[in-house]
């Protein structure tokens, strides 16, 4: 399995959210604590995305 993370994350310490996919699967995990892994469906992500891009979460970053 191969772990991405964004071009944006250059955190130096390598903090950062990083994906990958198990069949069907969509992974999430912090680089920083990869034993917590988050599974998704590519459905629940594209949302999610869609909802970023619209501004949705902006208030949190």
């Amino acid at each position: 399995m191969k772990w991405r993370k964004s071009s944006f994350s250059t955190d130096s310490e390598g903090n950062c959210l990083e994906v990958a996919t198990q069949g069907d699967v969509i992974l999430l995990r912090e680089s920083d604590e990869p034993e917590h892994i988050i599974r998704t469906t590519r459905p629940k992500l594209r949302a999610f995305l869609q909802g970023v891009r619209n501004g949705e979460f902006d208030d949190l970053a």
